[in-house]
């Protein structure tokens, strides 16, 4: 979201956000199973987050930052709120242009877990704790398309995905011989 200034020029360069909400999201389809995310508001409580960037797609140059005051943080009900001064720099003020033209209309961010579930019937990850907030930033394809944040945590997922694919295996060719043993003392009958 562009904010106006006081005055109503759009000269302020702020923009405003969320990098994260509290919403279950599927992260994405295998399979015809859908491996979804949720991150619940306790999950910032002890989070580390004194020294955040602000970039774009998760690297390059920092454009914002907590520790100069340029990059805001907080928590509301609906989940992690930035508020982000880009009047700085010239890369930045370039960065506001690209958010003003609508060409980054979604945010992510960058993080890692301490204390997480996992739940194999709903296919539902469950982030309970965060240890560190490392960047927020506006991207082009967010993990979660139905909010302002996506969280590149499909890497967590690919062990989960493997497991389960075996397990079903499993109990088809398990299945498959039960029927076969079935038609086979049927057929002797």
């Amino acid at each position: 979201e562009i904010r106006k200034a006081e005055d109503g020029e759009e000269s302020s360069f702020l923009v405003e956000g969320y990098a994260s909400t509290f919403e279950p999201y599927v992260l994405f389809e295998e399979d015809g199973i859908q491996y979804k995310e949720q991150i619940l508001p306790e999950a910032f409580k002890d989070c580390d987050m004194s020294d955040v960037i602000f970039c774009k797609d998760h690297e390059g140059t920092v454009f914002a930052r907590t520790r100069n005051n340029t990059l805001e943080l907080s928590i509301d009900d609906r989940g992690l709120f930035t508020r982000t001064d880009l009047s700085k720099t010239a890369s930045a003020r370039a960065m506001y242009e690209e958010i003003q033209a609508g060409m980054y209309d979604q945010m992510s961010f960058a993080f890692t877990v301490n204390i997480d579930e996992y739940d194999k019937k709903t296919h539902k990850r469950t982030i309970k704790g965060l240890k560190k907030l490392y960047d927020t930033s506006f991207v082009g394809f967010p993990a979660n398309p139905g909010t302002d944040i996506g969280v590149a945590t499909r890497d967590y997922f690919n062990g989960v995905i493997e497991a389960e694919r075996a397990e079903r295996l499993a109990k088809e060719e398990a299945m498959k011989e039960i029927k076969a043993r079935y038609w086979a003392e049927r057929t002797q009958s």
